[in-house]
């Protein structure tokens, strides 16, 4: 098996963090505000639900979670300004709830995806190899290290969901979310 140095790691998972993010947000630009709000099943939430969870995700967990400090979402008052919840970011959202969420059109919330890439990449790659490996509390998965939280949270979930996204593209007849 290889060992990485805390700065390629670093490298690395700054690397995959924009990818998903700038994935997110090629997927959804260049949408209508009906197709943002396309939900593929009953069952599925929305393009828009999808992409604003990703975003509120990584937001939330590189700022508030390791940080303490104010998310992108607060800062700019985008909960206020969207009528969108203050400090829910959708997971374990009831159903009903997340499917009757109304998001902006999909130009401003590709900015927001574009303003948390820009604030979240330069914290990932300053992290030391300390701070890679200091455990944090991210729920659901529970007591997890950055280095961790940063693969599972923001890179493979992200990802997760950028595939959900490309479904529901195709079922627009759209081209998929590329990956």
């Amino acid at each position: 098996m290889t060992s990485f140095s805390a700065q390629t790691m670093q490298q690395y998972l700054a690397l995959f963090a924009t990818r998903a993010l700038d994935g997110m947000v090629a997927a959804i630009e260049d949408l209508t505000h009906e197709e943002l709000h396309a939900r593929p099943s009953p069952l599925s939430n929305s393009i828009g639900w999808e992409a604003w969870h990703v975003f509120r995700t990584a937001d939330n967990l590189v700022h508030f979670v390791f940080h303490r400090e104010r998310p992108i979402w607060l800062a700019q008052g985008l909960d206020e300004a969207w009528g969108l919840p203050r400090v829910e970011q959708g997971t374990g959202m009831d159903p009903d709830t997340a499917h009757a969420l109304v998001f902006p059109d999909a130009n401003r919330l590709a900015q927001y995806g574009r303003d948390v890439r820009a604030a979240v990449i330069p914290r990932i790659e300053s992290m030391s190899g300390d701070d890679l490996q200091s455990r944090t509390l991210v729920r659901p998965w529970g007591e997890v290290t950055r280095q961790e939280s940063i693969g599972q949270v923001v890179i493979a979930h992200g990802n997760g969901h950028r595939g959900q996204v490309s479904t529901a593209r195709a079922s627009l007849g759209k081209r998929g979310a590329g990956f």
